[in-house]
């Protein structure tokens, strides 16, 4: 399984971005698929995550600023990115959670991540 990601880049405070991360290959069933940040000297963090089922978890920091998409048919995550802050500021990796085949072990699989920057 592979994970693309694009639409990273630089962004204004109070401005807009949007991600997205497409999942391909053999994928029998996915669990939820999600969003994830790192910035320098920290340790990688949850930001949004979206169950197969509809239930979303946001960090508090995101909430009501961020919002997590999915199309199940395409495999693919969005992470809409609202009035971003500075300390946004990071690299973000995409997380599918899933099995290959019926009754398969549970697999979390990452994109290549995307910078996101904050600044003006």
């Amino acid at each position: 399984v592979q994970l693309q990601a694009c639409g990273g880049g630089l962004v204004q405070p109070g401005g807009s971005l949007r991600l997205s991360c497409a999942a391909s290959g053999t994928i029998f069933s996915v669990n939820a698929m999600g969003w994830y940040r790192q910035a320098p000297g920290q340790q990688r963090e949850l930001v949004a995550v979206k169950t197969s089922g509809g239930s979303t978890n946001y960090a508090d920091s995101v909430r009501a600023r961020f919002t997590i998409s999915r199309d199940n048919a395409k495999n693919t995550v969005y992470l809409q990115m609202n009035t971003p802050k500075p300390e946004d500021t990071a690299v973000y990796y995409c997380n599918l959670n899933w099995r290959r085949v019926n009754g398969g072990r549970i697999r979390d699989s990452w994109g290549q991540g995307t910078q996101v920057t904050v600044s003006s």
